[in-house]
């Protein structure tokens, strides 16, 4: 196929932020597309066949549109951009880059960065319960976080409930030095650090000490009516059934709900189903309630965490397989044995030969 070039026009105050600390974002774009791509003051000359062409172009686009709005360009922008190419979705990241949740403390701005995120924000808004399914990185206990701070500076909620369920802690809690809340504390961790970061520690703990938000392992939750709140159940998948019923029949008037985990993730017992693959098998029907299933692509940690999701996702997939072939010979196999036990004559309905 006969080779072509285009030259696309990249502000000289942007390119920077676009082509990367010694051009590692361009460098990888040549590798990923398969084009030569030569700056020059001003612009780039794109090389090589037409349909890579275009595709380097639409992801220059897209980095120029991100930062002309004020984005610093990361390695996980440029790689979501490609795997769209790949994928030949044709989406804009600079139109989801357009939905802002709220700041940090810092000041810096919390939107979605994928369209799942995009996707999980909008069921957030829109429902009154959502599940929020997907591997570590993808950001969903962050954003669902960032969702209930606003939602409580707005008003629309009178309350933050944050809970998740303590099993590592389970047969070991009795031999930790403190009392219970100190016990527990280590194991909410992750919840109290994305509240002081989004939040701030001086105000989480003045809204924590008039009750208005409550940190806490999910066995606090039962008995209880929750109302007007804002509730996350994070790490859901280790949640057995009873608990999860549980958790879902607390809900009162007035409340949203997020719950969040990871099926690959699971601490309980092998033999135990999670509480969380059971929900999303039970509740895929009713209307009010949304899933949200976040993937590898939606992985917005260094990019290593994404090939890391993504080579356990195909090792699980590849073992599933195996397993499913391993079921029909285990069956066939226990029919041989009880032929040979049984002269191969079958059994009648009473069981006697």
């Amino acid at each position: 196929m006969e080779n072509r070039e285009i030259v696309l026009d990249i502000p000289i105050e942007h390119e920077q932020n676009i082509f990367g600390g010694l051009d590692c974002f361009v460098k990888k774009i040549e590798k990923e597309l398969q084009v030569s791509v030569i700056p020059r003051d001003g612009a780039v000359k794109l090389q090589g066949e037409m349909e890579r062409i275009r595709q380097a172009e639409h992801v220059f686009g897209e980095l120029i549109a991100l930062s002309k709005r004020g984005n610093t360009i990361t390695e996980q922008n440029v790689d979501y951009l490609l795997s769209l190419e790949r994928d030949h979705m044709n989406i804009s990241l600079a139109e989801i880059d357009k939905e802002l949740i709220g700041f940090t403390v810092q000041g810096k701005p919390i939107k979605p960065k994928t369209l799942g995120q995009q996707k999980y924000v909008e069921q957030i808004r829109d429902r009154m319960m959502v599940f929020g399914i997907g591997p570590a990185g993808t950001g969903k206990t962050y954003l669902a976080m960032a969702m209930a701070i606003q939602a409580f500076r707005n008003d629309d909620v009178g309350k933050i409930i944050l809970t998740r369920p303590a099993i590592e802690a389970g047969e070991n809690l009795g031999f930790l030095p403190g009392d219970l809340q100190s016990k527990v504390d280590p194991y909410l961790r992750p919840l109290y650090d994305a509240l002081y970061q989004i939040m701030g520690a001086e105000a989480f703990v003045k809204n924590s000490e008039k009750g208005l938000i409550e940190v806490a392992p999910l066995a606090y939750m039962r008995g209880r009516t929750l109302d007007n709140a804002f509730i996350i159940l994070d790490e859901a998948q280790n949640t057995t059934p009873a608990q999860m019923k549980m958790f879902l029949t607390r809900i009162g008037f007035g409340s949203k709900v997020v719950i969040t985990g990871d099926l690959s993730q699971k601490d309980l017992p092998f033999s135990t189903q999670s509480g969380l693959e059971q929900a999303a098998l039970v509740l895929k029907d009713v209307e009010e309630i949304g899933f949200s299933c976040l993937t590898n692509k939606d992985v917005v940690r260094h990019p290593l965490v994404q090939k890391i999701v993504h080579a356990y996702e195909k090792f699980d997939a590849r073992e599933k397989y195996r397993e499913s072939r391993r079921q029909p010979e285990k069956r066939t196999g226990s029919q041989r044995i009880d032929n040979r036990r049984t002269g191969g004559r079958g059994r009648n309905r009473k069981g006697n030969l």
